[in-house]
């Protein structure tokens, strides 16, 4: 049985990488998905071969976010993936490189999470925040990415707390990921003095000695959509190759 069927699946950062392969399950297990993105043109095309529904969203505004959700009644599952990664140390980066990055990463989260509540308090729900490795550990050259992913895995407990004690019915929870092979990681390769030597240190933090796969993401973002996972809010799901063990 399709253990999403039913549900209004929004997904944040669609079109490529995480958000691609979270939207490939969530229609595999029959959610109807909508697949939110800066990226039109491959927002579109991947859209029309899931059988799902795009819609532009720049989620650092506002406004964008109140056009993106206006169509639909309801929402069951959002999931905030959109988000980048900055490289640099706090003597390398500019405060404009951090900004940007807090406005994707930590604002982008928090104005999803309030504009989706209208469309998901009267009947409940699951909002999936994705965080990171590096939002539970440090590393000298992620300075911004650090701080973002930091800031979501809190708001995410913030969120899960106020949810429940208002009886609203909506559970929130983040994902971890280790490094995972997507279109980000070569981004932040493309960054780098020396992008083999990088691409190997991301494979030596994790004790299986590989990087994950966008599926391996996408298979607990359908956990935490299904009601399997009712229970479960303000958690952490670390999946990452051991590497924060």
């Amino acid at each position: 049985m399709a253990v999403l069927a039913g549900k209004i699946a929004f997904v944040t950062g669609g079109a490529s990488g995480l958000g691609e392969a979270i939207a490939r399950a969530y229609a595999s297990e029959g959610a109807s998905v909508i697949i939110a993105d800066i990226d039109t043109a491959n927002g579109e095309v991947l859209a029309t071969a899931l059988g799902a529904r795009f819609v532009h969203l720049d989620v650092t505004q506002e406004a964008s976010w109140a056009k993106a959700l206006a169509p639909f009644e309801r929402i069951d599952v959002l999931v905030n993936n959109a988000g980048i990664t900055t490289l640099g140390s706090i003597e390398e980066i500019t405060l404009d490189q951090f900004r940007h990055e807090l406005d994707i990463d930590v604002l982008g989260v928090f104005m999803g999470t309030q504009a989706v509540l209208p469309k998901m308090k009267a009947h409940g729900g699951s909002i999936i925040n994705m965080s990171s490795l590096s939002g539970v550990k440090a590393s000298a050259n992620l300075v911004a990415y650090n701080a973002a992913k930091a800031a979501v895995t809190l708001m995410t407990k913030s969120c899960a707390l106020h949810f429940a004690e208002k009886g609203y019915g909506i559970r929130c929870n983040s994902i971890h990921p280790g490094a995972i092979h997507t279109p980000i990681i070569d981004k932040v390769l493309a960054q780098s003095d020396d992008p083999d030597a990088l691409y190997q240190s991301f494979v030596d933090v994790h004790p299986v000695k590989r990087l994950g796969k966008p599926e391996e993401i996408a298979a607990m973002a359908v956990f935490l959509a299904s009601d399997a996972s009712a229970f479960a809010t303000g958690a952490e799901f670390r999946v990452d190759g051991g590497a924060s063990i």
